[in-house]
């Protein structure tokens, strides 16, 4: 049987200030299969960013595991974890994140370019990317001369550049209107639909959620529900 693309067992996080411990997560379990969109959703301080960064590898448990594909993760060495996170999760990001002086295609071929790609294929498959999310006449446009629900949506297309199993999307509707928030949820949920892959989206929107087809509740950095959904157009 393969293992589940993630998987947490017993996670815990504990923040140290000064004398101080700050619990962050508190005995954390899940699966995450391929074909899910799951969403976080959690009130502020309730844990959700430390999950987010333990899930996406940029943060490291206190204590418990964490597999990708079976492979313990939190174990790497810091390079092995940047190369893990460049090449196995895309991540989304409220603030969009684009890099102002460069091209709509250019900030998403930045990816497949810092880990040593063709600039011509790697020119190629961000125009394709770029297209797949409805941008095909903006591929030479910077990031001041777009919506904000087409920045988003490059964000979206970068976060796929290396073709990852696992997308991690942070408020990704958090700077948006109702309108382009919408258009970018269908997005990841179409994503999530991908042969092998897998969207984990933390959220406030009530909207957004009911696009997931799980829901997980956090509250005081413990899973408060874990349940499959009806999802809604």
């Amino acid at each position: 049987m393969d293992a589940p693309l993630l998987e947490l067992r017993s996670i815990h996080k504990v923040y140290q200030l000064g004398t101080q411990e700050i619990p962050a997560l508190t005995d954390v379990s899940l699966i995450v299969t391929a074909g899910e969109m799951a969403t976080i959703e959690a009130p502020s301080g309730s844990g959700k960013t430390s999950l987010l960064n333990v899930i996406g590898a940029l943060d490291r448990p206190t204590s418990g595991a964490v597999l990708f594909r079976g492979r313990p993760v939190e174990r790497l060495r810091d390079k092995e974890q940047a190369l893990f996170r460049r090449r196995s999760i895309g991540f989304v990001f409220q603030a969009f994140n684009l890099i102002p002086t460069l091209s709509a295609w250019e900030n998403v071929a930045v990816p497949r370019l810092l880990d040593g790609g063709s600039y011509v294929r790697a020119r190629r498959d961000a125009v394709a990317l770029l297209e797949r999310v409805g941008l095909a006449d903006r591929v030479g446009h910077r990031p001041a001369e777009l919506s904000g629900g087409q920045i988003q949506r490059v964000a979206v297309a970068r976060a796929l550049s290396m073709d990852p199993p696992l997308v991690i999307a942070d408020e990704p509707t958090g700077n948006l209107d109702s309108h382009s928030g919408h258009d970018v949820v269908a997005l990841l949920r179409e994503i999530a639909a991908d042969p092998g892959r897998a969207v984990i989206m933390a959220t406030h929107d009530p909207r957004a959620a009911q696009a997931a087809t799980r829901r997980i509740n956090l509250l005081d950095g413990r899973i408060q529900q874990d349940a499959v959904t009806e999802v809604r157009p």
